[in-house]
């Protein structure tokens, strides 16, 4: 997938959770892209983020979607921006606890190179409650 605007990111993101493809996953990202899951997991490389999630899409997260709703953009250059959107997790009957939902929010830093843009950067935080740590969902 060419992605031609930022803000087409956290859809495109999506589909390619969805439908569980790999292949349209990693075209998201730069060769050097870093990746920093819900639980604090760094990895770097294009090969390295999908290797993190083929496995959670080969077992617990095989019937999971998400949801994205784009936050903001902000340009810090005409080639670099930040941007930030909520992503909903349904998790289904695979996953060891079974159906739920989980809320993160998501912060990229995104680079365009040759007229395309891709994910630099992505780190992902679940909505817990501070007090508890129990994981809330956001008002929508």
């Amino acid at each position: 997938m060419k992605i031609i605007n930022p803000e087409d990111i956290p859809l495109a993101f999506q589909a390619a959770w969805n439908h569980h493809d790999m292949t349209a996953f990693a075209d998201l990202f730069c060769e050097d892209a870093t990746f920093v899951n819900r639980f604090g997991h760094y990895v770097q490389g294009v090969q390295e983020i999908v290797a993190l999630h083929v496995p959670i899409h080969e077992t617990i997260y095989s019937d999971s979607t998400l949801v994205n709703e784009l936050i903001n953009l902000a340009y810090i250059t005409d080639d670099v921006v930040i941007s930030h959107f909520w992503s909903r997790l349904t998790a289904g009957v695979a996953h060891p606890v079974g159906p739920h939902q989980i809320d993160t929010l998501i912060l990229v830093v995104l680079t365009r190179q040759n007229h395309l843009w891709r994910i630099r950067a992505l780190e992902s935080v679940t909505l817990t409650n501070p007090h508890t740590g129990q994981t809330i969902l956001r008002d929508t």
